[in-house]
């Protein structure tokens, strides 16, 4: 009787409120029945909520028997139908201001105030990030002040409390961001290759093959033209590693360039000039992982249907002045012409000779040591090309394993170019970078020990040295993929997307902006990598917002995306090669004995006058459409025009 008295008074409570409304007599309820209905839902709201962003908000049925139907729900007294699929709800609302938000299913009832994070501070971690690098010179702490910036407005605004969020901030860089950019597989892949191939290049130098390679082709070098063109050809060939092709072909070359009278300053520019372009253009270096995270992430954020590794090759035919850097010192050395500082320095050079000594920097010094060989060794050009062969075949193989489909491949409809793309699209190129470089990494250490080079222990430890030798990139990519993820929460991409769109920037000339802001950056920072670091995570969502903005069609935003990742990479090898600060130059100062600031001032002319074809003859067209089979033609002659023009040939100066 009791039972039946307290379920009787329940039933006319709930009568009650049905006739005279929820909201205002909820609380009149009993206790033990309010706990039960608050029971039925769950409200989930993001960790992080943006002003004028939609947020998902997940409403989670406990219910069983209400798993999978349409409800009709009240969200701030304004009706709406939701519909469950397995037991769980998604909604989005935009929070406009500091606001509670109320959601009411039937008696179940939701409140809480919510602060959105203004969407403009989602700007301040990576400028912040930019203007410490270009103020300090220094990637590693303008990350960090970044990342620090992202996590303590986020925190703020959870919190209300600036100390709180200070303290929150901190902590959770490395307990969130850092270790959330590690828990993923395709950020670990990138690390185990990066640290594979480091290893891989230290050894296949210690053991001789390199300077079996160069030994070769040392020998056809016997006059100007052909030992600038021999240190061009020794720049191509050793492209795996902008630091091994720097010290390898500078230290290698400089007694053959001095007897040939050719200037030290040219032979660092041909050094230098090679090594990043080459890096920055090859199928297989330790710039590939680096570069393909980024890109990868890029993807994620705009849910793209492309893999990173096809979106690279297809991104190839617009770096542009990679490619024309590599052609315009070959006009040079064919027409045996220079201009500006660089035609001064081969005068002197056919007059007098070397008479300049390197400038020691003790940062940088030890690098020699990395180089160097015991002179008891033979050196042998095969235990380098079996290796890096292996590490070229073993991805392509692994790239047409991962993605291979036979009803696709033996489809005659399809092209053998349609074919080639599809398997690649599909493909798990991280899978054929592990493969292929660990595999690489084991023959290295068997021709090594079994020649009897080196003993396995110094195989090891030459190994050891050369995991060394990335760990500064592999931090640099963890520090990135952290401020990448910061932004991304934040929703930096759609502030950057709103301001060009606010201020009427056509996309086509996106790619050139990039261009220009990543060289400056570079020139600021000295650093390629810290440069992508910092732009691709901003640069390349926003890029594809502002397309789809601005009404344009699929292919047109992939083209647009295409150049857009070019150029972050052209213009931070631009920035690299005019910056005094940056590491492969002040490297091929040393490698090639010349004096830094003559490097710098003989390379800057030629790398600006490449610079800016590029972007008026490559970069601006190319983005409205223009094909790159005419524009590289048409930027290979205005190149020889200019040489032709402003270019002289060196004579002996009269002393």
């Amino acid at each position: 009787m009791r039972y039946f008295i307290n379920y009787l008074y329940i039933l006319i409570c709930l009568l009650f409120l049905y006739n005279n409304g929820f909201s205002e007599n909820i609380n009149k309820l009993p206790d033990t029945t309010l706990n039960s209905i608050q029971d039925f839902y769950e409200v989930r709201l993001p960790d992080i909520i943006i002003k004028d962003i939609k947020s998902n908000i997940k409403i989670v049925c406990k219910d069983s028997l209400s798993k999978n139907e349409e409800i009709k729900i009240k969200i701030n007294n304004i009706p709406q139908k939701i519909k469950f699929i397995n037991g769980t709800a998604n909604l989005d609302y935009e929070f406009t201001t500091k606001e509670k938000i109320n959601i009411s299913i039937g008696y179940f009832y939701f409140e809480k105030q919510i602060n959105p994070i203004p969407l403009w501070l989602s700007i301040l971690p990576p400028l912040l990030a930019i203007l410490i690098a270009l103020i300090f010179k220094e990637v590693f702490s303008a990350l960090f002040i970044g990342l620090f910036s992202g996590t303590s407005i986020i925190f703020y605004y959870k919190e209300s409390s600036i100390f709180l969020a200070i303290f929150k901030g901190i902590f959770a860089i490395p307990d969130t961001y850092i270790i959330g950019s590690l828990n993923d597989t395709g950020h670990l892949s990138i690390i185990v290759f990066s640290l594979l191939i480091g290893a891989m290049v230290n050894l296949i130098t210690k053991n001789g093959g390199m300077k079996g390679v160069v030994n070769i082709l040392v020998k056809y070098a016997n006059t100007a033209r052909s030992g600038q063109f021999i240190t061009w050809l020794l720049g191509i060939f050793i492209f795996f590693d902008d630091y091994a092709n720097t010290l390898v072909v500078g230290n290698t070359m400089r007694p053959v360039t001095d007897k040939l009278k050719i200037s030290r300053e040219k032979l660092a520019y041909i050094v230098d000039s090679t090594a990043a372009p080459v890096a920055a253009l090859a199928l297989i270096t330790t710039w590939i992982g680096i570069e393909l995270s980024y890109i990868q992430d890029g993807i994620n954020a705009i849910g793209l249907d492309k893999s990173a590794y096809s979106v690279f090759i297809s991104s190839l035919n617009t770096r542009f002045y990679p490619i024309f850097t590599l052609i315009f010192i070959l006009l040079l050395i064919w027409k045996k012409r220079d201009f500006g500082p660089m035609l001064q320095a081969e005068k002197k050079a056919k007059s007098i000779g070397q008479i300049q000594s390197i400038n020691n920097n003790d940062n940088l010094s030890d690098k020699f040591s990395e180089i160097t060989i015991s002179d008891t060794i033979k050196a042998k050009w095969y235990n380098a090309v079996i290796p890096v062969f292996i590490i070229i075949a073993g991805t392509i193989v692994g790239l047409f394993y991962t993605g291979w489909d036979s009803n696709v491949w033996n489809d005659e409809t399809y092209s053998f170019m349609k074919k080639l793309s599809y398997i690649v699209g599909r493909s798990d190129s991280y899978k054929a970078l592990l493969w292929s470089s660990f595999f690489s990494v084991l023959v290295a250490v068997f021709l090594t020990t079994s020649q009897k080079i080196l003993s396995l222990k110094q195989s090891i430890d030459s190994l050891m040295n050369g995991i060394k030798t990335m760990l500064v990139a592999v931090l640099i990519l963890v520090f990135a993929w952290s401020l990448a993820q910061i932004t991304q929460d934040l929703h930096t991409a759609d502030f950057i997307t709103n301001i060009l769109i606010y201020t009427k920037i056509s996309p086509q000339l996106l790619p050139a902006i990039t261009f220009i802001i990543s060289a400056l950056i570079a020139f600021s920072t000295g650093s390629s990598w810290g440069t992508m670091a910092i732009l691709y995570p901003l640069i390349l969502p926003a890029s594809w917002l502002i397309c789809a903005e601005s009404g344009f069609e699929h292919v047109e935003s992939v083209s647009i995306f295409y150049n857009v990742v070019s150029c972050v990479l052209a213009g931070s090898v631009l920035g690299d090669h005019c910056s005094p600060i940056s590491d492969t130059t002040i490297l091929s100062s040393l490698a090639s004995s010349c004096n830094h600031i003559k490097h710098v001032k003989t390379q800057m002319p030629y790398a600006l006058v490449v610079g800016f074809v590029s972007v008026i003859i490559g970069t601006i067209p190319s983005a409205y459409g223009i094909s790159s089979w005419i524009l590289f033609p048409l930027g290979i002659i205005i190149m020889y025009l200019i040489i032709i023009v402003f270019g002289k040939k060196a004579k002996v100066l009269d002393l």
